[in-house]
């Protein structure tokens, strides 16, 4: 889209100025109007102003028109005291929302290219960046990444919210990097853990063992000890028991003798005596042989009754008495070795589930590298899918190249080329570069950025500051 006219009149510092659509440098001092027939245009096509006044000092109102070799004619006045007046028309008819169909036919850098020159790099490449088109919303973002990373300006354009997701400074990278760290501290305690464990050591054998059994058995073998030695001790001192139940049987015997043997004489003599109580005594002495054979069965009785009860006792321990004392010393080690394995459990236990931690942690470790892989990949597939506008045009790591060189590394001829490549992206819009202020680069450079606009097509309208007091118009 070719402008064929331009008339500004009573605008900013100009009282009248018409162009077709040619080039020109308007040169002079300062204060001769040269950058208000710029500030014009902008003004016609933006509506806006830097400028405290827009219409000339003394007059009432200000007027520019601009028309194209498509047909679209735009008429914009500023009045003191009345409203503004504003017709875009598009073949004699009015374009409905103008503001906004005004915005899609240039971009800011078209209004001053040689703003691009003194950005910092990350301005310049957030611009190129931009330039790049692909169709893509939070729907696309929630499809790659299963979630909105919500740490990230999505004002930016793809490439500069990939190159955040997968930074450094990102989330992902900042938990994967939190999650790696856990793991290394948990497999840390694992491997001490694993170092106090006994070699070989089986949790679920020593978990199920049931030392209950191995005691009950200890304690059964030492109460059938206790029983052997009970018995070998009992018919050890047997036949000493015997001797003395016979000892205990004849001092019976002659305890009896001496008391009836002396109480008989005891009678004889009283017989003598008492001849009166003779035949009483005489039925008494014939009744102690009687008593004392009674008395003797009796002790007799008691011998044999013992001798019953302890041969008794001696054979219930008998079936013991020739058994060898067991060894419980094997059994009580076992038990031992049981619980000492068991005292391992607890430790074994927290190992299994920091285990069992670290392979949560290494999922979600890896789901981070994969959404940071994911943010990497993906550039590189835009770029096969997308509309480049510039040649030489790749990304890496969210930087834009240009064949290969970041803008920063461009010398300043490819950096003014690229000026112009950035400016005229957009597809057919308008076919013109406002240039303020070309003094400010050397007149090779200069040269150069007139040639590359006639190279591609642009009509451009540039200002330089000279020394003569002089408004100027140098056509192209």
């Amino acid at each position: 889209m070719n402008i064929t006219k331009i008339e500004i009149k009573n605008l900013f510092g100009i009282k009248e100025y018409r162009q077709g659509g040619n080039s020109v440098e308007l040169t002079g001092t300062n204060g001769e109007g040269k950058t208000s027939v710029l500030d014009a245009i902008k003004y016609a096509l933006t509506n806006k102003s830097t400028r405290d006044y827009i219409v000339h000092k003394g007059e009432t109102e200000g007027e520019i028109i601009v028309e194209t070799d498509t047909g679209l004619s735009i008429d914009r006045k500023a009045r003191i005291n009345k409203a503004d007046y504003k017709s875009v028309k598009m073949n004699g008819v009015e374009v409905n929302g103008p503001e906004a169909f005004l915005r899609d036919l240039f971009t800011p850098l078209q209004l001053n290219p040689i703003e691009f020159m003194s950005m910092d790099k990350k301005q310049q490449n957030a611009i190129i960046l931009d330039m790049i088109e692909y169709p893509w919303d939070m729907n696309k973002i929630r499809e790659w990444f299963g979630e909105i990373p919500a740490w990230v300006n999505y004002e930016q354009n793809i490439l500069s919210v990939l190159n955040d997701i997968q930074s450094e400074n990102g989330e992902y990278y900042q938990n994967r990097r939190n999650i790696d760290r856990d793991i290394r501290n948990k497999k840390a305690f694992v491997e001490d853990i694993a170092a106090s464990l006994p070699s070989g050591y089986e949790a679920d054998k020593w978990r199920n063992a049931n030392v209950g059994d191995i005691y009950r058995e200890i304690e059964r073998i030492t109460h059938e000890n206790s029983v052997i030695e009970k018995a070998k001790q009992m018919l050890d001192n047997r036949n000493n028991k015997m001797r003395k139940f016979q000892a205990d049987l004849e001092i019976e015997k002659a305890a009896i003798e001496s008391e009836l043997g002396q109480r008989s004489a005891q009678i004889i003599e009283e017989i003598t005596r008492l001849e009166g109580q003779i035949a009483t005594l005489r039925q008494e002495q014939s009744g102690l042989e009687s008593k004392k054979a009674d008395k003797i069965q009796i002790a007799e009785s008691n011998y044999k009754a013992s001798v019953v009860a302890f041969e008794s006792e001696c054979a219930e321990y008998e079936p013991y008495a020739d058994k060898e004392l067991q060894d419980v010393t094997e059994l009580q080690q076992k038990a031992k070795s049981i619980e000492d394995m068991k005292a391992h459990l607890n430790e074994y236990d927290r190992m299994v589930k920091l285990q069992n931690d670290i392979s949560d942690l290494q999922v979600q470790s890896q789901d981070m590298t994969d959404k940071i892989e994911k943010a990497r990949v993906l550039p590189g597939e835009i770029l096969a899918n997308c509309t480049i506008p510039i040649d030489g045009l790749s990304v890496e790591n969210g930087i834009p190249l240009i064949n290969g060189l970041p803008v920063s590394n461009l010398s300043e001829g490819e950096k003014l080329d690229l000026c112009i490549d950035v400016a005229v992206q957009k597809p057919n819009a308008l076919n013109i570069i406002l240039i303020d202020g070309a003094e400010k680069l050397a007149t090779d450079l200069r040269e150069k950025l007139y040639a590359k606009c006639k190279e591609k097509g642009l009509q451009f309208i540039a200002t330089r500051t000279t020394d003569e007091n002089k408004f100027t118009i140098v056509e192209f």
